[in-house]
């Protein structure tokens, strides 16, 4: 069985104020043990974060880069991520990639080095709607699927969260049946690139408008391992959606 994975991004979103108000509902909510919980705070709160968050919940950086120290003004390393207490990293966030400009290949490296660094990493994917429109949905996933495979040698630190751009903080998320076709596909491509083993046990994410409304019918979904979830992380409702099996 694939641990149920809830991943909240914060993305730059709070204050010490709004934070401490959140974790604290988070540190009292009744939360469905079988569910893994993650939160990626700002860089600059990931102490803040590990301090004031219960024990149960883990915390990720939402980004780091490709080397352990050095001449890199303005970015953090995943041996710095490990030294404010955080267990895991997001890498290849679309909006690392398309606001930011990343590419496969840095994304690649940087998840090398995150997991030679023994953090876990949450490795998004995912279309633009101009390309789900023309039908390259796939070959766009497994393109950037396939960097990301050739720069892991044990799987069991990563999930890969499949995140349709056009759904991210649109309000549009896709139907539980387009979410499960994509992650089914998903699957399907381990099975052949990697290995049965890793198709089988490699959960597989999905972010993209999640909320309190539409969390349990993807949740039902027999490939949907789990979410990412953006803005509704911030809200009161995170805890329905960490509870979506429950």
């Amino acid at each position: 069985m694939r641990r149920f994975f809830v991943g909240g991004n914060w993305k730059m979103n709070g204050n010490k104020e709004s934070l401490e108000e959140l974790m604290s509902t988070l540190n009292t909510a009744s939360l469905h043990e079988d569910t893994e919980v993650v939160c990626a705070a700002p860089s600059i709160y990931l102490d803040f974060a590990r301090s004031g968050l219960d024990s149960r919940i883990s915390v990720a950086a939402q980004n780091c880069y490709k080397v352990a120290k050095g001449a890199f003004t303005g970015e953090i390393s995943p041996a710095m991520i490990k030294d404010c207490g955080a267990d895991w990293v997001i890498l290849g966030h679309s909006e690392r990639r398309h606001v930011f400009g990343e590419n496969d290949e840095l994304i690649g490296q940087k998840v090398a080095h995150a997991l030679e660094s023994d953090l876990g990493v949450i490795a998004c994917i995912g279309e633009k709607l101009e390309e789900r429109e023309a039908g390259t949905t796939e070959e766009v996933i497994f393109a950037q699927t396939q960097v990301i495979a050739e720069n892991v040698m044990d799987w069991e630190k990563v999930v890969l969260a499949y995140e349709p751009v056009w759904a991210i903080g649109t309000g549009k998320t896709a139907t539980p049946e387009q979410a499960q076709e994509v992650h089914e596909r998903l699957r399907a491509w381990f099975r052949a690139n990697i290995s049965e083993e890793v198709s089988d046990s490699l959960r597989i994410i999905y972010g993209g408008s999640v909320t309190a409304a539409n969390c349990s019918e993807l949740a039902s979904q027999t490939d949907v391992d789990g979410f990412l979830v953006g803005g509704a992380s911030l809200k009161p409702e995170f805890i329905d959606i960490i509870n979506a099996r429950a």
